[in-house]
């Protein structure tokens, strides 16, 4: 690392937990973050503000106004702008050292399939089932740690599915697909902005972790947040072994 990394990077190598050796772990990672919006928005910034090598940033929307009262990835005049380019002009203004590679399209399973394969780790800070589940099923075929956050009105979750382990649950296992699931929007049901951004960052923690070798992650574990009255719960929960994904992985 040259002097100017050692600065920037000072007040991690200070952790004992992460040292110069944590801050080159991340440097040396690639990282697929699918989704620009709400959770995407501040997971990236402090995934590229904390140094992680390359950022794979997939969003196939574009920005609109009503965004822009918590997806702090973007600004009024961005309007109308692919997210996923927004976001990497501001990613490169806060560390341009961080490479950030915007994926303009939304990702169906061939294309998870690739991409989820180079990558070190998967953030999933989409907005519906469908993706979910699909980059669930990517990271369960190619054994790559998944961090899973959700928000809508007042409420948060977050949960780490790390498939690079035999006995650990993944996301079908705590949500299983189905076609009588409601499904609630933030464009029809409404979130509060500040929420998204403590969802988001949580997420950036797990994910920094895994990538140090650091900490319990959220591994069978479900956090979750009510802002109305700012107190967390934890669940437990663990592998089905009739799961229709990771059983017959």
């Amino acid at each position: 690392m040259n002097d100017d990394q050692l600065m920037r990077y000072a007040r991690h190598i200070l952790l004992d937990e992460f040292g110069i050796e944590g801050q080159e772990r991340l440097a040396a990672a690639r990282v697929l973050i699918v989704g620009a919006g709400g959770l995407g928005s501040p997971a990236a910034l402090y995934m590229a503000a904390a140094g992680v090598g390359e950022l794979l940033l997939a969003d196939d929307d574009e920005v609109d106004l009503s965004n822009l009262q918590r997806q702090i990835l973007h600004g009024q005049e961005r309007v109308g702008m692919p997210k996923a380019e927004s976001g990497r002009l501001t990613l490169a203004a806060l560390n341009p050292e961080v490479r950030v590679t915007p994926l303009l399209q939304r990702l169906d399973q061939a294309d998870l399939m690739r991409h989820v394969g180079q990558v070190d780790l998967v953030m999933d800070c989409c907005d519906n089932f469908a993706t979910r589940h699909a980059v669930n099923r990517a990271c369960v075929a190619l054994r790559k740690p998944l961090v899973s956050g959700a928000a809508i009105r007042f409420s948060g979750q977050i949960s780490v599915f790390d498939m690079r382990k035999d006995d650990a649950p993944c996301y079908h296992c705590l949500f299983p697909e189905a076609d009588d699931v409601e499904e609630l929007r933030c464009a029809t049901t409404g979130v509060l902005g500040p929420l998204v951004g403590v969802v988001g960052a949580t997420q950036a923690i797990e994910a920094i972790k895994l990538l140090v070798g650091m900490g319990e992650p959220l591994v069978g574990r479900l956090l979750c947040l009510d802002a109305l009255t700012m107190q967390w719960q934890t669940m437990r929960y663990g592998r089905d072994p009739r799961c229709a994904v990771c059983s017959t992985a």
